[in-house]
């Protein structure tokens, strides 16, 4: 179920994410002991650091995964991990070991085969994996994860986590989730603020371009876009 939420200005969107993310995650503890969140980066660290500290949550039961990742050490300034270390940490009780993160001394491949590994902890094996909730990101291309349009990772159907050592954006080695799981996950939802992303919502929600991002449709969950008014200028016209 596709729900599309414009708010008025960017404190608006971190309002209603945050809000969002409060009731999924007390209602995964409750049922589930363990709430299972994936991140993705940009904007959406800031969107977090800002937004989290306001909710009521048991904090201990949150475990981090990372919804697409750079090959770079934690302290190197593209580290998703690192940003979000440096962003989170100090503002809500948590610790870092509740961050499930990549092996920086891998290759992407080893990266990709080490994190299914590590997730494979939390989820039953025979089956994808199946997240509480993903927080996604949206690219000026479309492209989600680390999910570029027109590349070969578009059509993966098996694997839970691939390599990718040709992104289009630096750098160029990553790992990224697939859609098979993407689209498994209880809830999705793109954040989204500002003019700059005004063409590519329109070109996503109202065209229907089938990019990356437009593919995010979880079949037994729900589809949360969050957008401030200057980037759902494109939709009310």
């Amino acid at each position: 179920m596709e729900n599309v939420l414009i708010e008025p200005d960017v404190a608006g969107v971190i309002k209603k994410l945050s809000s969002i993310i409060e009731e999924h995650a007390n209602d995964a503890i409750k049922t589930g002991d363990v709430f299972k969140i994936g991140l993705s980066g940009g904007s959406l660290i800031k969107f977090l650091a800002e937004g989290l500290p306001s909710i009521t949550t048991d904090w201990s039961k949150w475990r981090f995964f990372f919804c697409d990742e750079r090959i770079v050490p934690f302290d190197n300034e593209d580290s998703t991990y690192g940003q979000y270390k440096a962003s989170l940490m100090g503002k809500i009780p948590i610790t870092e070991d509740q961050f499930i993160t990549i092996d920086t001394e891998h290759s992407a491949v080893e990266a990709a085969n080490d994190y299914i590994m590590k997730m494979s902890v939390y989820f039953p094996p025979d089956s994808p994996p199946r997240f509480d909730l993903l927080l996604l990101g949206i690219g000026p291309d479309g492209h989600t994860c680390s999910l570029f349009p027109g590349h070969r990772l578009l059509e993966e159907t098996i694997r839970w986590v691939c390599p990718i050592n040709d992104s289009p954006k630096p750098p160029p080695s990553r790992i990224t989730l697939t859609f098979p799981v993407i689209n498994n996950s209880k809830a999705c939802v793109f954040a989204v603020a500002g003019a700059s992303k005004a063409d590519i919502i329109k070109r996503v929600l109202k065209e229907k371009e089938n990019l990356p991002a437009g593919r995010v449709n979880p079949t037994n969950g729900s589809l949360y876009w969050i957008v401030d008014q200057e980037a759902a200028k494109g939709l009310n016209a």
